[in-house]
């Protein structure tokens, strides 16, 4: 753990803490006395499962897959995951540019987490009275997605960041983004980028126009909820804000 990782993790931290009330002494003895409980069930993905494989291994079926069977199979649907592996060098530069900008613009920069993001994202749950747990950069997006479930709670979050920090401690950015491209849902049972592509498009992720990718990356917080050949206002404004910035950056210009 890096010096700089280390001090952003204590501003972390420090910064949470203040967004609170002040409690009673007794109250951080319970807290503290929690942390030790749970301390196994989360640190046993300090070693488990074997991540190094994913440096050069096509990801199995995801947890996020399995799940969605199950919840098909609650239901009594009989419906397939459709998923579809490419290199990343297969998909539009315009769909990688769309989705970064879209779901964790500091993604070349940070170690894994967006400490900034995850403190405000969580002063305003507590402020809002919910929990919700944002702030994801797509390393710990691809984390849940691999190893864990859609559930929002406490544990299953710590388990997301230890599980985040071995990935980017055994695979490149490039490779991390690869994969996360290729198994993120895109709809109910439609994993991957590529299958998204062809069934929303009926093309490959490779030909992606910008626009359309703007649109599939707009709908990645809630890919159940919207149809990107039918979009709303929602997704009009927001696939327009990525279309804007991927402009202002370069992206759309040469070939």
């Amino acid at each position: 753990m890096t010096t700089r990782f280390r001090y952003r993790l204590w501003s972390f931290a420090r910064g949470f803490f203040r967004t609170i009330p002040k409690i009673p002494r007794y109250i951080y003895y319970i807290i503290m006395a929690l942390m030790i409980f749970v301390a196994a069930d989360v640190g046993r993905y300090l070693f488990f499962p074997d991540i190094k494989g994913l440096v050069n291994e096509i990801p199995s079926k995801t947890a996020f897959m399995e799940h969605a069977e199950k919840r098909w199979d609650r239901e009594g649907k009989r419906k397939k995951i459709t998923w579809k592996w490419v290199p990343l060098s297969r998909i539009s530069r315009y769909a990688v540019a769309a989705v970064v900008i879209a779901e964790d613009d500091k993604f070349w920069d940070h170690e894994g987490f967006d400490l900034e993001a995850m403190r405000k994202a969580l002063g305003h749950d507590i402020i809002e009275g919910r929990v919700k747990f944002g702030g994801s950069t797509i390393t710990q997006q691809l984390s849940k997605n691999l190893y864990l479930s859609p559930s929002k709670n406490p544990l299953r979050k710590l388990k997301e960041v230890v599980l985040a920090w071995r990935l980017e401690r055994a695979l490149s950015k490039r490779r991390i983004l690869e994969i996360y491209l290729n198994v993120i849902e895109w709809g109910d049972g439609v994993y991957g980028i590529e299958a998204a592509s062809r069934r929303y498009y009926g093309k490959t992720s490779s030909m992606l126009s910008p626009m359309e990718a703007a649109m599939l990356a707009s709908v990645i917080p809630s890919p159940r909820r919207y149809d990107p050949t039918n979009p709303g206002k929602y997704l009009k404004r927001r696939s327009g804000q990525i279309y804007y910035t991927m402009k202002k950056r370069g992206v759309l210009s040469g070939n």
